[in-house]
């Protein structure tokens, strides 16, 4: 019988701690269960169990846990071993995994959702003694009339709702209680739950067309041999029924399938498609659910009849599986399953491959723009690859129109930010009752304000970035800490009213196009709209349903979403992506630009695209053009091997953090010279990140840049030897350091 558990924290601390199991609890105890812990001298967490064992420290003295919360396990071994890898790859804890990968409510209390209802008195429930009441209310008109709705509506038996049994009879809660006083009602609650059944009639799955049905058995002949498969499908070429027949076939063997997308706004449309195949066979879990929700969804997938589909983001793959035979990782190139801040820093998409390797599952990667670490993988044979390369029912891909937007201002031929061209076109798209998306790839107003006067432009305080305006909340705020002033009306360095808003958000798109034409139905999707699961729902309900004639976004638009009337896309400034300072900017570019362009033309007509840049010459515009990945990929490997990128190489980025500017540049400066007596030319830097203070703390990155066939595992452990030689430094103690291995 075991005598110590040890336990892991929901901190980010670098080790499990060890506890005493009390004497009451000897046999009941199990790894995955939940206790709660004494820290200190007077804090308590909820703990995890990781380990069972009778080696007892002989460094200091144990304390016992002091309640076990669960009866069975809330967390599973598999679910355990995954963590453990994370931790290990990503260069984290598993006290951040913890807080990351487990709701809330299972941190602390939980408390279930109830009903109040409402059931007859026993010893009324004979007919004889129910006339005999009625009869003797019949002073009493209100409670009469709530006794006889009661009856009504619990005639085919059916429990009744208090909230129900009040709205139906039209009387007030009063009336009820008073029912209740005499003992003639009784309340009682339930839990409920908070969980939606889906009650439309669920209908066969739709029969594969010739191309679908070639694809769907090249990927379950090469689930033979290979784990893991790449579907590369043009945009609008039919994948997701694809994956609704891999689904099918899978769960009818009596395995769960786990369903990601790289965002929430995606989910509303794929989920209505899933559930009238799936019906209540389907679960959703992302991060706009209520943490109560997610509670519930854990706890289905640990009872004896969980979800057989999950449909979720980056985090559930930390849910608790039981049967995992199949993962679908959709729109595999996203930067969004690269989880940023805080840590874990891990990438979803090759979490989701270990997580079905543990289960001995099938994955799948499906996109129209694959990473190119994905097809490298794929053409190099460790994954299978299946190409999918017309569109569904033959449907041609968009038109791409450049336009040279520099050329136009010289010519004065520019509305704003709109081309002749590009309203030209809307024009004729809105005339003939068809739909427009517009991207633009930031939000916000104006993404910096000025004052024409003296120069001054406002600057976050915590932050070496400047403020973005928010015109409708009158607001400047810093899109990295959040920090917010009102919207200055006068310059406080010069005093002048003299101010010019430069750069175009998503918000100043808005107001000129409601300008240009003042008829049209306009919504814009972006972080700042769609803070809210209802309101991602609306604009997409709006859109669908035809009552939005032009729908501008950031890059929220191009992940995926299907609407039949889109004619014209517009791409406003290709620039913004063209000119990001990292060796991904080139593949972001493609990817993006090429999945904005599939959202034009994907019913009945062939669809148009305006893109709008000042750099018409670059290489990668006639490549997007004419949507040839391969040209772009082949382009790509050439300068990723020459200047040892991925997927040739591996990276890591090491973080370090320090509110005092001179301590952190000589941290660094020593850091630096440290890793290169380890790691020798592999070494760039210390360098300055694009934004070298947030929230008050300074920044500095060094990259590492290692051969693939080194192991990671012991460039981490290398990596974590140093930092803990660093840190016992007195001068360096209060020095933050964190890792971002395989950064996008």
């Amino acid at each position: 019988m075991y005598r110590f558990v040890d336990v892991i924290l929901p901190l980010p601390l670098a080790d499990t701690y060890t506890y005493g199991i009390p004497a009451e609890h000897l046999d009941k105890v199990a790894i995955g269960c939940r206790v709660t812990v004494p820290l200190g001298k007077k804090k308590h967490y909820t703990a995890l169990v990781a380990r069972l064992h009778n080696d007892e420290p002989k460094e200091y003295n144990i304390r016992p846990f002091d309640e076990l919360l669960d009866e069975t396990p809330i967390v599973t071994s598999t679910q355990l071993k995954l963590w453990q890898w994370i931790a290990k790859y990503y260069i984290c804890s598993l006290g951040e995994i913890f807080k990351a990968a487990v709701p809330q409510g299972l941190k602390g209390e939980f408390k279930p959702r109830t009903e109040q209802r409402i059931r007859v008195s026993k010893i009324y429930s004979s007919p004889v003694a129910m006339s005999l009441i009625q009869q003797s209310l019949s002073r009493a008109p209100r409670q009469k009339r709530l006794l006889n709705t009661f009856l009504q509506m619990t005639a085919d038996g059916c429990e009744v709702a208090k909230h129900k049994l009040l709205e139906t009879a039209q009387v007030s809660p009063n009336i009820c209680k008073e029912l209740i006083d005499k003992g003639i009602l009784e309340s009682y609650e339930v839990e409920i739950g908070r969980l939606a059944l889906h009650n439309a009639p669920v209908v066969a799955q739709n029969k594969l067309n010739e191309a679908q049905q070639k694809a769907y058995d090249q990927i379950n002949d090469t689930f033979q041999s290979k784990n893991v498969t790449l579907l590369h499908g043009v945009t609008s070429a039919g994948k997701t029924e694809i994956y609704i027949h891999l689904i099918n076939k899978a769960i009818n063997s009596g395995k769960q399938v786990l369903y990601m997308l790289p965002e929430i706004a995606l989910t509303k449309q794929i989920i209505e498609r899933l559930q009238r195949v799936f019906g209540n066979r389907i679960g959703l879990y992302h991060s706009k659910f209520s943490d109560s929700e997610r509670v519930e969804i854990w706890k289905k997938q640990l009872s004896d009849n969980p979800y057989d589909v999950i449909l979720g983001v980056r985090s559930s793959l930390f849910l608790p599986f039981t049967h995992l035979g199949l993962i679908i990782v959709d729109e595999e190139h996203e930067n969004s399953y690269k989880q940023q801040e805080p840590a874990p820093r891990y990438n979803a998409r090759n979490a989701a491959i270990v997580l079905a390797s543990l289960h001995n599952a099938k994955t799948l990667l499906g996109t129209a723009t694959p990473s190119i670490e994905s097809y490298y993988n794929a053409t190099k044979g460790k994954y299978g690859l299946v190409e999918l390369t017309k569109r569904y029912r033959s449907l041609q891909l968009p038109q791409v129109e450049v336009v040279d937007i520099q050329d136009m201002q010289h010519r004065k031929k520019m509305t704003g930010p709109f081309s002749d061209t590009l309203v030209e076109a809307m024009e004729h798209a809105i005339k003939e009752n068809k739909q427009i998306i517009l991207f633009q790839n930031r939000r916000g107003y104006a993404p910096m304000l000025e004052c024409r006067t003296c120069g001054w432009t406002p600057r976050c305080k915590h932050c070496d970035v400047s403020l973005t305006l928010h015109k409708s909340a009158h607001k400047l705020t810093c899109h990295y800490c959040g920090y917010s002033i009102p919207a200055p009306k006068i310059c406080p360095n010069c005093e002048q009213n003299n101010f010019v808003n430069l750069g175009y958000g998503t918000e100043k798109i808005e107001d000129e196009l409601s300008r240009i034409f003042p008829q049209a139905r306009i919504e814009r999707m972006d972080l700042d709209t769609t803070k809210t699961r209802a309101a991602y729902e609306k604009i997409i309900n709006n859109f669908q349903q035809g009552g939005t004639n032009i729908l501008i976004g950031t890059q929220m638009v191009s992940k995926g979403l299907d609407f039949d009337n889109v004619a014209l896309v517009g791409i406003l400034n290709a620039d913004i992506l063209l000119n990001y300072p990292d060796f991904r900017a080139t593949e972001r570019a493609f990817q993006l630009m090429s999945q904005v362009a599939g959202r034009a033309g994907r019913k009945n007509d062939t669809g148009k695209v305006i893109l709008q840049t000042r750099q018409p010459d670059s290489p990668i515009i006639p490549l997007i053009v004419r949507n040839d990945y391969t040209r772009f990929y082949d382009n790509q490997l050439k300068e990723r091997l020459m200047f040892h990128y991925p997927p040739f190489y591996r990276l890591v980025y090491v973080y370090m953090k320090h509110r005092d500017l001179r301590t952190l540049e000589q941290f660094s400066e020593i850091m630096g010279q440290r890793m290169r007596q380890i790691f020798d030319y592999r070494v760039l830097g210390p360098d300055l990140p694009p934004v070298a203070r947030v929230q008050q703390m300074y920044i500095r990155k060094i990259m590492l840049k290692v051969e693939n066939n080194l192991s990671q595992y012991k460039i981490n452990d290398a990596l974590l030897a140093l930092q803990q030689e660093m840190l016992d430094d007195k001068r360096f103690k209060s020095v933050t350091i964190y890792y971002d291995v395989d950064p996008l």
